[in-house]
């Protein structure tokens, strides 16, 4: 686990915003109905509001530090939270910091 860009990725309104609606996609995402791979990214940039381009890099930012879980299928990625790096980095702030 590479803290540095862990805290870096942390550190934009959006992102955070985006990791708090997956943390309970089913009130996130009502249009959505299953959350077994994760929230389509699709989902994520409507309600971001954002470009296409600048969601999926976030997204892959994100995806690089373990936040989150990217699943495929098909023409579809799937974003979800990666809840044991959460876990970690909660162990982390609790004994170094």
């Amino acid at each position: 686990m590479d803290q540095l860009e862990i805290f870096k990725a942390l550190s934009n309104k959006t992102r955070l915003q985006i990791l708090q609606w997956l943390k309970e996609p089913e009130k996130s995402f009502p249009e959505q109905t299953n959350f077994e791979a994760g929230v389509c990214v699709g989902q994520i940039q409507q309600k971001a509001g954002l470009t296409q381009s600048t969601v999926s890099e976030y997204l892959s930012l994100m995806q690089r530090t373990g936040l989150v879980i990217a699943t495929r299928q098909g023409q579809w990625t799937y974003y979800k939270r990666n809840e044991e790096t959460f876990a970690m980095l909660s162990k982390l702030i609790e004994s170094e910091l």
